[in-house]
């Protein structure tokens, strides 16, 4: 079993109200134009935490195709940041997983993480708005599969983007990427106990089926990576606009089948064909 070292910090999203009732009493705020940011401490890491929302919430979404953005979230709509002093407090109020450093909650437009350093402002920031981003176009009827949620949240992250591809290129060689099969099968929700042991399978160079046998902790920095690679296959291969095409399908009801073979009719007909042209890719770059 290889021990893969952690290579993007593993953020959880959900769709349930939180509880601040710990901090209910200290919370200060910051406002911007489409985000408000409440904090306990450091006035400083807070003005850049708003400041920086506001410049990922216009990329993230000229990115993904979806312009209709430029005046949304405003006045009673501002999406909530709740900044907790450190990652203890944050697992305490969350009920999170220990691997957990953040989480977007949909329905109530709230994003809640820590301070912890720079990769707040680059990475886990722009993960988080583009959840919520994401969502508010695809909405929550349609068959939006977890790796799609989590690549397109992941692509945003613009300073991952060549180790991830990599990384990916080296689980590639080594034969040790999941299956999209188990891609879709997988809940992240589910892995708490990091000392499990899960026996999934791979595809091999030459397209032979095996097993591929992972601790809890490789098991989601691959399904990371994975879904990261695929998001950004789809964007760069076949373009932006394509991309939201896609999305848009997804969110129309359309299966992930379908939704694939009405907008990558001469590329992609099935969950099959994304996973084969998806590895050529990986193998070319």
């Amino acid at each position: 079993m290889r021990k893969l070292m952690p290579l993007i910090p593993a953020v959880f999203f959900c769709g349930a109200l939180l509880a601040y009732n710990s901090f209910s009493d200290s919370w200060r705020e910051v406002r911007g134009d489409h985000f408000i940011v409440y904090y306990t401490q450091d006035d400083k890491f807070a003005k850049d935490a708003l400041d920086r929302s506001e410049v990922c919430y216009r990329r993230i979404a000229l990115e993904l195709g979806y312009p209709r953005y430029s005046d949304f979230w405003t006045w009673d709509k501002r999406v909530k940041l709740y900044i907790y002093p450190d990652h203890q407090s944050y697992l305490k109020s969350t009920n999170q997983p220990s691997w957990s450093h953040g989480m977007a909650d949909y329905y109530a437009k709230e994003i809640t993480s820590f301070a912890w350093s720079n990769n707040f402002l680059e990475s886990l920031l722009p993960h988080e708005i583009a959840h919520l981003i994401f969502r508010d176009f695809v909405g929550f009827k349609g068959e939006v599969p977890l790796w799609l949620d989590e690549g397109v949240a992941q692509w945003s992250e613009e300073i991952r983007r060549d180790y991830v591809r990599k990384m990916i290129r080296k689980m590639y060689e080594d034969d040790g990427l999941l299956s999209l099969e188990n891609m879709m099968r997988i809940d992240l929700k589910e892995i708490r106990d990091m000392g499990k042991v899960y026996v999934l399978s791979t595809y091999t160079k030459d397209g032979q089926k095996a097993p591929l046998i992972l601790g809890a902790e490789n098991l989601v920095n691959i399904y990371y990576l994975q879904a990261v690679s695929l998001v950004g296959f789809l964007v760069e291969k076949y373009g932006s606009e394509s991309f939201a095409a896609f999305c848009r399908q997804l969110r129309d009801g359309k299966s992930l089948g379908e939704a694939l073979r009405f907008t990558y009719p001469t590329h992609l007909e099935n969950l099959g064909d994304l996973e084969v042209n998806w590895r050529k890719y990986i193998a070319g770059n």
